[in-house]
């Protein structure tokens, strides 16, 4: 068991990254539905992570309860509607601009698309922590003691349709191709999960070009002085821009708000929606 779990280790993410490839290259050469591959691929890239979780987590206790198993279903539901009215509200809003034709060959495009958005959601979560008001939206998130793949959904309703819809509108307003979406998005959402799972892995020097969860657990210190790391899919920004704290060995000593009582518990889900609109206390932006 204790060479299983050796080679999962190292072969957990290399695994991911293939079927990513994979299915993105079929559904390309295939012509399948993006409205239904991006669902499908979510929902096993879940299954795959709660596995791992199970079989090389890097804390035992940051496992679901069953309590907070049902509360995370409710915020997944929650965040998938938000992102799919981000996504109805850019097209809504762009479509008259947005060019019939891509200007680029696809494979110039992808990773394009891959560095517009990755650019797009990394301002706008580093402005998620630095804004006050921004901040009481995002900083839901940031309220669970534990990092894991089922949590990863646990966000605010208006934070997702902000974050979502920035992305999704620096990528229309560009214009890329359906196609060159699709295959970011699939990445974007394996990587999205896969930087918040429970699991004990290393990626070594690949850590300065793609985000992980050992760079992620650190986002969600309680210490801020180490809690940069606001790009969930690449970490070259974190670079660019100033906010790369991870190194070798570096672990969060606690995860989640150095102020608890400055947002509801996650289970209090009515009150946390409408939480944004209560008088704030004297707690400053980002005070995870």
């Amino acid at each position: 068991m204790r060479a299983t779990r050796a080679v999962l280790r190292v072969s957990a993410y290399p695994f991911l990254l293939v079927a990513t490839v994979s299915v993105a290259t079929a559904a390309l050469c295939l012509d399948w539905d993006p409205g239904r591959v991006s669902p499908l691929f979510l929902l096993g890239t879940l299954v795959y992570l709660a596995a791992l979780e199970r079989l090389i987590p890097y804390q035992r206790s940051w496992h679901p309860s069953p309590s907070e198993w049902r509360w995370y279903g409710v915020y997944f539901l929650l965040t998938m509607a938000a992102s799919a009215l981000a996504q109805y509200l850019v097209t809504a809003t762009v479509s008259v601009v947005t060019p019939e034709e891509p200007a680029l060959h696809l494979w110039v495009e992808i990773p394009a698309a891959l560095l517009t958005g990755s650019l797009a959601s990394y301002l706008v979560h580093r402005l998620g922590h630095a804004n006050r008001i921004l901040w009481r939206l995002h900083g839901v998130h940031h309220v669970p003691q534990k990092v894991n793949v089922a949590n990863n959904g646990v966000n605010h309703v208006l934070d997702i349709v902000l974050a979502q819809g920035v992305v999704q509108l620096a990528l229309a307003l560009i214009g890329f191709s359906q196609e060159s979406v699709l295959v970011v998005g699939l990445f974007v959402a394996a990587q999205g999960y896969f930087v918040h799972a429970n699991i004990d892995v290393r990626i070594g020097r690949l850590n300065h070009v793609l985000a992980s969860p050992e760079q992620h657990r650190l986002h969600h210190s309680t210490d801020l002085s180490e809690a940069g790391h606001y790009g969930s899919d690449l970490s070259i920004w974190d670079h660019l821009f100033d906010s790369y704290t991870w190194r070798p060995g570096r672990e969060p000593v606690a995860v989640g708000l150095g102020d608890p009582a400055s947002f509801p518990p996650t289970g209090e889900i009515a009150t946390t929606l409408f939480h944004p609109w209560r008088r704030a206390r004297r707690a400053g932006p980002g005070s995870a």
